[in-house]
């Protein structure tokens, strides 16, 4: 298996929630504009602006935001800093979760879409078994 999907499946998945995981199959589907790559917030998480709305969001972020219902980038940024440290613990190696955030990042967007929707759609079948 391909290390990205093992750091989504074993780290990633199963700690989003159902709603996320909805919210970002409907975004990969329709490529919508609001899912980043090459970072995890738009606009980034300085400062001056962690309480403002986020107009665009990574794939783990975008799950809390229009799955969850977090508001400011400095939640998103708080909520995408727990995931990634979880999917760490999950995966039992510091910085696994790179393995595919660096995926996420720097697949053509395409070939992003299309791989991440096949996982997304297979955990939610998962669940709902």
């Amino acid at each position: 298996m391909e290390s990205w999907k093992h750091a989504w499946r074993k780290g990633f998945a199963p700690q989003l929630s159902t709603a996320g995981l909805v919210a970002l199959a409907a975004a990969l589907e329709g490529d919508d504009r609001r899912l980043l790559q090459g970072a995890t917030t738009s606009p980034p998480p300085v400062p001056l602006v962690l309480d403002w709305p986020p107009e665009a969001a990574c794939p783990a972020a975008l799950c809390g935001w229009l799955g969850d219902g977090l508001e400011t980038v400095g939640e998103l940024e708080e909520y995408f800093a727990t995931v990634c440290r979880d999917a760490d613990l999950a995966l039992g190696e510091p910085a696994a979760c790179r393995w595919f955030l660096n995926w996420a990042d720097e697949t053509p967007r395409a070939q992003m879409r299309a791989g991440l929707l096949a996982e997304v759609r297979r955990e939610l079948q998962r669940r709902a078994k």
